[in-house]
Protein backbone atom coordinates (compact mmCIF):
# COMPACT_ATOMS: atom_id res chain seq x y z
CA UNK A 1 0.00 0.00 0.00
CA UNK A 2 1.21 3.72 -0.57
CA UNK A 3 0.80 5.24 2.92
CA UNK A 4 3.16 6.92 4.80
CA UNK A 5 4.29 4.94 7.94
CA UNK A 6 6.59 5.31 10.80
CA UNK A 7 8.64 3.22 12.96
CA UNK A 8 9.82 3.77 16.67
CA UNK A 9 12.63 2.46 18.30
CA UNK A 10 12.66 2.54 22.54
CA UNK A 11 15.56 3.08 23.75
CA UNK A 12 16.51 0.11 25.96
CA UNK A 13 15.25 1.59 29.61
CA UNK A 14 11.34 1.11 27.84
CA UNK A 15 11.25 -2.17 30.29
CA UNK A 16 12.30 0.09 33.95
CA UNK A 17 10.68 -1.37 36.84
CA UNK A 18 7.55 0.47 38.28
CA UNK A 19 10.00 1.67 40.84
CA UNK A 20 11.57 3.88 37.55
CA UNK A 21 9.65 5.61 35.02
CA UNK A 22 11.19 5.20 31.50
CA UNK A 23 12.27 8.01 30.12
CA UNK A 24 10.26 8.10 27.01
CA UNK A 25 7.15 7.90 29.62
CA UNK A 26 8.06 10.71 31.74
CA UNK A 27 5.53 13.92 31.19
CA UNK A 28 6.07 17.23 29.71
CA UNK A 29 3.45 19.39 30.26
CA UNK A 30 1.28 16.44 31.99
CA UNK A 31 1.94 14.59 28.42
CA UNK A 32 4.49 11.50 28.04
CA UNK A 33 6.85 11.89 25.31
CA UNK A 34 5.33 8.94 23.22
CA UNK A 35 1.93 10.88 23.36
CA UNK A 36 3.80 13.78 21.84
CA UNK A 37 5.43 11.63 19.16
CA UNK A 38 2.43 9.72 18.31
CA UNK A 39 0.43 12.90 18.38
CA UNK A 40 3.26 14.69 15.73
CA UNK A 41 3.39 11.46 13.65
CA UNK A 42 -0.20 11.72 12.91
CA UNK A 43 0.03 15.47 12.03
CA UNK A 44 2.31 14.79 9.44
CA UNK A 45 0.13 12.17 7.91
CA UNK A 46 1.61 8.72 9.47
CA UNK A 47 -0.97 6.21 8.77
CA UNK A 48 0.53 3.31 10.25
CA UNK A 49 2.70 3.10 13.71
CA UNK A 50 5.33 0.66 14.47
CA UNK A 51 7.15 0.64 18.06
CA UNK A 52 10.23 -1.41 18.43
CA UNK A 53 10.97 -2.26 21.77
CA UNK A 54 11.72 -5.13 24.37
CA UNK A 55 8.35 -7.55 24.31
CA UNK A 56 7.60 -6.82 28.34
CA UNK A 57 7.43 -3.20 27.28
CA UNK A 58 4.22 -3.61 25.17
CA UNK A 59 1.94 -3.33 27.18
CA UNK A 60 3.61 -0.96 29.18
CA UNK A 61 3.62 1.68 26.22
CA UNK A 62 -0.21 0.91 24.77
CA UNK A 63 -2.26 3.27 27.41
CA UNK A 64 0.06 5.91 26.08
CA UNK A 65 -0.31 5.50 22.22
CA UNK A 66 -3.79 8.10 21.17
CA UNK A 67 -7.01 6.06 21.41
CA UNK A 68 -7.83 5.46 17.25
CA UNK A 69 -4.36 5.26 16.30
CA UNK A 70 -3.27 1.98 14.36
CA UNK A 71 -0.39 0.56 16.21
CA UNK A 72 1.67 -2.91 15.81
CA UNK A 73 4.08 -3.38 18.74
CA UNK A 74 7.96 -5.33 17.42
CA UNK A 75 9.67 -7.40 19.92
CA UNK A 76 13.51 -5.41 19.49
CA UNK A 77 14.97 -8.94 19.84
CA UNK A 78 13.40 -10.10 16.28
CA UNK A 79 12.94 -6.41 15.10
CA UNK A 80 14.69 -7.13 11.09
CA UNK A 81 12.60 -10.22 10.32
CA UNK A 82 9.73 -9.07 11.90
CA UNK A 83 9.33 -5.47 10.29
CA UNK A 84 10.03 -6.70 6.53
CA UNK A 85 6.86 -9.40 7.63
CA UNK A 86 5.00 -6.41 8.17
CA UNK A 87 6.28 -3.98 5.35
CA UNK A 88 6.65 -6.43 2.76
CA UNK A 89 3.33 -4.62 0.63
CA UNK A 90 4.23 -1.03 2.03
CA UNK A 91 5.02 0.97 -0.87
CA UNK A 92 4.60 4.47 0.36
CA UNK A 93 7.45 6.11 3.10
CA UNK A 94 8.65 5.40 6.33
CA UNK A 95 9.68 8.14 9.66
CA UNK A 96 12.01 6.44 11.54
CA UNK A 97 12.38 7.57 14.65
CA UNK A 98 15.95 6.23 16.96
CA UNK A 99 14.91 6.87 20.81
CA UNK A 100 13.71 9.71 22.67
CA UNK A 101 12.78 13.02 21.05
CA UNK A 102 10.50 15.43 21.40
CA UNK A 103 8.60 17.77 18.44
CA UNK A 104 10.20 21.00 19.23
CA UNK A 105 11.39 22.65 16.25
CA UNK A 106 15.31 22.10 16.37
CA UNK A 107 17.63 20.10 13.89
CA UNK A 108 17.08 16.17 15.14
CA UNK A 109 20.92 15.21 14.25
CA UNK A 110 19.52 12.10 12.25
CA UNK A 111 17.71 11.12 15.40
CA UNK A 112 14.75 11.29 12.91
CA UNK A 113 14.94 10.87 9.18
CA UNK A 114 12.35 9.88 6.36
CA UNK A 115 12.88 7.55 3.25
CA UNK A 116 11.49 5.04 1.17
CA UNK A 117 9.69 1.90 2.80
CA UNK A 118 11.25 -0.49 0.46
CA UNK A 119 15.18 1.40 0.85
CA UNK A 120 14.08 0.81 4.83
CA UNK A 121 13.83 -2.93 4.10
CA UNK A 122 17.09 -2.99 1.65
CA UNK A 123 18.68 -2.02 4.97
CA UNK A 124 17.22 -4.74 7.26
CA UNK A 125 17.80 -6.80 4.47
CA UNK A 126 21.73 -6.39 4.29
CA UNK A 127 22.27 -5.05 7.61
CA UNK A 128 20.02 -6.91 9.85
CA UNK A 129 18.85 -3.77 11.79
CA UNK A 130 18.56 0.01 11.14
CA UNK A 131 22.62 0.35 11.28
CA UNK A 132 22.71 2.52 8.08
CA UNK A 133 20.86 5.41 6.27
CA UNK A 134 18.55 4.04 3.67
CA UNK A 135 19.22 5.65 0.04
CA UNK A 136 16.93 8.57 -0.61
CA UNK A 137 17.35 9.22 3.27
CA UNK A 138 16.55 12.93 4.13
CA UNK A 139 17.03 14.16 7.65
CA UNK A 140 13.82 15.40 9.65
CA UNK A 141 14.31 19.10 11.41
CA UNK A 142 11.88 20.04 14.09
CA UNK A 143 13.17 17.49 16.77
CA UNK A 144 14.94 17.63 19.57
CA UNK A 145 16.94 13.88 20.80
CA UNK A 146 15.98 13.99 24.56
CA UNK A 147 19.19 11.69 26.79
CA UNK A 148 18.18 11.67 30.39
CA UNK A 149 15.91 13.49 32.85
CA UNK A 150 17.76 17.13 32.99
CA UNK A 151 17.82 17.19 29.34
CA UNK A 152 13.81 16.85 29.70
CA UNK A 153 13.32 19.40 32.04
CA UNK A 154 15.71 21.75 30.20
CA UNK A 155 13.01 21.12 27.13
CA UNK A 156 9.69 22.42 29.06
CA UNK A 157 10.28 25.81 28.05
CA UNK A 158 10.70 24.79 24.37
CA UNK A 159 7.26 22.80 24.44
CA UNK A 160 5.32 25.48 25.90
CA UNK A 161 6.10 28.22 23.14
CA UNK A 162 5.56 25.27 20.52
CA UNK A 163 2.22 24.40 21.99
CA UNK A 164 1.22 28.41 22.63
CA UNK A 165 2.18 29.19 18.67
CA UNK A 166 -0.07 26.50 17.66
CA UNK A 167 -3.15 27.76 19.71
CA UNK A 168 -2.55 31.13 18.42
CA UNK A 169 -1.81 31.01 15.02
CA UNK A 170 -5.43 29.64 15.45
CA UNK A 171 -7.06 32.90 16.45
CA UNK A 172 -6.82 31.87 20.61
CA UNK A 173 -6.21 34.86 22.70
CA UNK A 174 -3.71 33.86 25.66
CA UNK A 175 -3.52 36.55 27.75
CA UNK A 176 0.20 36.16 29.34
CA UNK A 177 1.69 32.93 27.94
CA UNK A 178 4.09 32.81 30.95
CA UNK A 179 1.34 31.91 33.27
CA UNK A 180 -0.49 29.25 30.80
CA UNK A 181 0.00 25.99 30.93
CA UNK A 182 -1.26 23.82 27.99
CA UNK A 183 -1.48 19.77 27.51
CA UNK A 184 -0.25 19.23 23.82
CA UNK A 185 -3.43 16.93 23.04
CA UNK A 186 -5.85 19.86 24.31
CA UNK A 187 -7.99 21.66 21.35
CA UNK A 188 -9.45 24.75 21.43
CA UNK A 189 -11.86 26.98 19.80
CA UNK A 190 -11.19 30.38 17.69
CA UNK A 191 -11.95 33.22 19.68
CA UNK A 192 -11.42 31.71 23.16
CA UNK A 193 -9.63 33.81 25.99
CA UNK A 194 -7.39 31.91 28.34
CA UNK A 195 -6.47 34.11 30.95
CA UNK A 196 -3.71 34.01 33.36
CA UNK A 197 -3.30 31.70 35.68
CA UNK A 198 -4.87 28.76 34.13
CA UNK A 199 -3.90 24.92 32.98
CA UNK A 200 -5.34 22.79 30.59
CA UNK A 201 -4.49 19.01 30.94
CA UNK A 202 -5.67 15.67 29.35
CA UNK A 203 -7.60 15.06 26.39
CA UNK A 204 -9.95 18.57 26.68
CA UNK A 205 -11.47 20.00 24.25
CA UNK A 206 -12.87 23.56 24.29
CA UNK A 207 -15.83 25.38 22.42
CA UNK A 208 -15.09 28.76 20.64
CA UNK A 209 -15.31 32.40 22.02
CA UNK A 210 -15.08 30.75 25.48
CA UNK A 211 -13.39 32.32 28.61
CA UNK A 212 -11.23 30.07 30.82
CA UNK A 213 -9.83 31.61 33.74
CA UNK A 214 -7.90 33.33 35.99
CA UNK A 215 -6.48 30.50 37.95
CA UNK A 216 -8.40 27.80 36.20
CA UNK A 217 -7.47 24.28 35.79
CA UNK A 218 -9.41 21.70 33.15
CA UNK A 219 -8.61 18.53 33.35
CA UNK A 220 -9.91 16.18 30.42
CA UNK A 221 -13.25 17.63 30.00
CA UNK A 222 -15.08 18.86 26.81
CA UNK A 223 -16.27 22.12 26.89
CA UNK A 224 -19.48 24.28 24.83
CA UNK A 225 -18.98 27.51 23.01
CA UNK A 226 -19.27 30.56 25.00
CA UNK A 227 -18.75 29.15 28.00
CA UNK A 228 -16.79 30.83 30.88
CA UNK A 229 -14.37 28.79 33.60
CA UNK A 230 -13.83 31.06 36.51
CA UNK A 231 -11.16 30.52 39.06
CA UNK A 232 -12.20 26.81 39.12
CA UNK A 233 -11.63 23.14 39.03
CA UNK A 234 -13.51 20.78 36.07
CA UNK A 235 -12.56 17.32 35.87
CA UNK A 236 -13.29 14.47 33.70
CA UNK A 237 -16.63 15.93 32.38
CA UNK A 238 -18.83 17.42 30.01
CA UNK A 239 -20.06 21.52 30.43
CA UNK A 240 -22.39 22.87 27.78
CA UNK A 241 -22.43 25.71 25.98
CA UNK A 242 -23.32 29.12 27.37
CA UNK A 243 -22.68 28.20 30.71
CA UNK A 244 -20.67 29.88 33.49
CA UNK A 245 -18.84 27.87 36.19
CA UNK A 246 -17.38 29.29 39.24
CA UNK A 247 -15.60 31.29 40.92
CA UNK A 248 -14.15 28.52 43.26
CA UNK A 249 -16.09 25.68 42.02
CA UNK A 250 -15.53 22.72 41.42
CA UNK A 251 -16.62 19.76 38.93
CA UNK A 252 -15.66 16.19 40.04
CA UNK A 253 -15.20 13.33 37.08
CA UNK A 254 -18.32 11.88 35.54
CA UNK A 255 -20.16 15.15 35.39
CA UNK A 256 -22.29 16.50 32.61
CA UNK A 257 -23.45 20.21 32.84
CA UNK A 258 -26.14 21.32 30.27
CA UNK A 259 -26.38 24.83 28.33
CA UNK A 260 -26.82 27.65 30.57
CA UNK A 261 -26.57 26.68 33.30
CA UNK A 262 -24.90 28.68 36.20
CA UNK A 263 -22.58 26.68 38.71
CA UNK A 264 -21.55 29.25 41.06
CA UNK A 265 -19.00 30.25 44.06
CA UNK A 266 -18.58 27.58 46.27
CA UNK A 267 -20.27 24.67 43.97
CA UNK A 268 -19.21 21.22 44.47
CA UNK A 269 -20.89 18.68 41.66
CA UNK A 270 -19.53 14.66 41.46
CA UNK A 271 -20.94 12.12 39.41
CA UNK A 272 -24.03 14.07 38.38
CA UNK A 273 -26.27 15.31 35.43
CA UNK A 274 -27.39 19.12 34.89
CA UNK A 275 -30.18 19.75 32.86
CA UNK A 276 -30.68 23.13 30.33
CA UNK A 277 -30.93 26.17 32.41
CA UNK A 278 -30.54 25.07 36.06
CA UNK A 279 -29.21 27.34 38.45
CA UNK A 280 -26.22 26.01 41.17
CA UNK A 281 -25.58 29.54 42.55
CA UNK A 282 -23.45 29.20 45.50
CA UNK A 283 -22.42 27.16 48.67
CA UNK A 284 -24.10 23.87 47.37
CA UNK A 285 -23.16 19.94 46.93
CA UNK A 286 -24.71 17.92 44.22
CA UNK A 287 -23.46 14.49 44.21
CA UNK A 288 -24.89 11.38 42.45
CA UNK A 289 -27.62 13.05 41.02
CA UNK A 290 -29.95 13.35 38.20
CA UNK A 291 -31.13 16.79 37.67
CA UNK A 292 -33.52 17.83 35.62
CA UNK A 293 -33.55 21.40 33.59
CA UNK A 294 -34.46 24.88 34.78
CA UNK A 295 -34.09 23.77 38.46
CA UNK A 296 -33.18 26.73 41.23
CA UNK A 297 -31.06 25.76 43.71
CA UNK A 298 -30.94 27.75 47.10
CA UNK A 299 -27.47 28.30 48.86
CA UNK A 300 -26.65 25.49 51.10
CA UNK A 301 -28.01 22.91 49.20
CA UNK A 302 -26.67 19.23 50.42
CA UNK A 303 -27.52 16.16 47.98
CA UNK A 304 -26.65 13.38 51.08
CA UNK A 305 -25.76 10.41 49.22
CA UNK A 306 -23.41 8.41 51.24
CA UNK A 307 -24.45 7.05 54.12
CA UNK A 308 -20.74 5.34 55.09
CA UNK A 309 -21.25 1.74 53.02
CA UNK A 310 -23.13 2.96 50.30
CA UNK A 311 -23.72 5.63 47.30
CA UNK A 312 -27.43 6.59 46.53
CA UNK A 313 -28.35 9.13 43.94
CA UNK A 314 -31.20 11.59 43.73
CA UNK A 315 -33.59 12.44 41.07
CA UNK A 316 -34.67 16.10 40.80
CA UNK A 317 -36.98 16.60 37.95
CA UNK A 318 -37.73 19.95 35.90
CA UNK A 319 -38.72 22.83 36.68
CA UNK A 320 -38.30 21.82 40.67
CA UNK A 321 -37.32 24.97 43.59
CA UNK A 322 -34.92 23.95 45.92
CA UNK A 323 -35.18 26.19 49.39
CA UNK A 324 -32.26 27.53 50.82
CA UNK A 325 -30.57 24.77 53.17
CA UNK A 326 -32.38 21.65 52.08
CA UNK A 327 -30.96 18.50 52.74
CA UNK A 328 -32.19 15.88 50.09
CA UNK A 329 -31.41 12.16 51.32
CA UNK A 330 -30.52 9.91 48.96
CA UNK A 331 -32.68 8.41 47.26
CA UNK A 332 -34.84 10.36 46.89
CA UNK A 333 -37.19 12.01 43.94
CA UNK A 334 -38.46 15.56 43.77
CA UNK A 335 -40.94 15.72 41.40
CA UNK A 336 -41.73 18.34 38.78
CA UNK A 337 -42.39 21.48 39.50
CA UNK A 338 -42.13 21.51 43.02
CA UNK A 339 -41.17 23.47 46.15
CA UNK A 340 -39.28 22.66 48.99
CA UNK A 341 -39.30 24.90 51.54
CA UNK A 342 -36.05 26.69 53.41
CA UNK A 343 -34.54 24.57 55.45
CA UNK A 344 -36.29 21.32 55.02
CA UNK A 345 -34.67 17.79 55.06
CA UNK A 346 -36.30 15.81 52.65
CA UNK A 347 -36.17 11.90 52.98
CA UNK A 348 -39.20 10.78 51.07
CA UNK A 349 -40.22 11.54 47.48
CA UNK A 350 -41.67 14.87 46.39
CA UNK A 351 -44.78 14.41 44.31
CA UNK A 352 -45.37 16.74 41.52
CA UNK A 353 -46.15 20.33 42.05
CA UNK A 354 -46.54 19.78 45.62
CA UNK A 355 -44.99 21.88 48.12
CA UNK A 356 -42.68 19.91 50.42
CA UNK A 357 -42.12 21.36 54.32
CA UNK A 358 -39.89 18.79 56.13
CA UNK A 359 -38.78 20.84 59.18
CA UNK A 360 -39.77 21.39 62.92
CA UNK A 361 -42.45 23.91 64.12
CA UNK A 362 -40.51 27.08 65.39
CA UNK A 363 -41.82 27.34 68.91
CA UNK A 364 -40.70 31.14 70.98
CA UNK A 365 -39.81 31.32 74.32
CA UNK A 366 -41.08 35.18 75.69
CA UNK A 367 -38.40 36.67 77.84
CA UNK A 368 -35.95 33.69 77.81
CA UNK A 369 -32.90 35.39 76.63
CA UNK A 370 -33.11 38.20 79.55
CA UNK A 371 -33.55 35.58 82.23
CA UNK A 372 -30.63 33.85 81.23
CA UNK A 373 -29.09 37.30 81.15
CA UNK A 374 -29.92 38.32 84.19
CA UNK A 375 -28.81 34.84 85.76
CA UNK A 376 -25.49 34.87 84.33
CA UNK A 377 -24.88 38.38 85.15
CA UNK A 378 -24.49 39.50 81.31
Amino acid sequence: MDRKISILFMPDDIACTEEKTPLMLQSVLFCPILTWMCLELAGLGVERLFIVSDVKAHEQMRPYVPAGMDVTFVDGANHARELLSLLENEQGEAIVVNGVVLPVGVFSGGAVYRAPTQACCDVLREQGAFAAFPKGVEIMKGFLPVGDGEELRATQAMCRQKILEKHLSRDVIVMDPNTTYIDPRVKIGAGTTILPGTILRGETVIGENCMIGPNAMVNACTVGDETTINASQTNESRIGSHTTVGPFAYVRPGSTIGDHVRVGDFVEIKNSVIGNGTKISHLTYIGDSDVGERINFGCGTVTTNYDGFKKYRCTIEDDAFIGCNTNLIAPVTVGKGSYIAAGSTITDDVPEDALAVARSKQTNKERWAARRRKLFGE
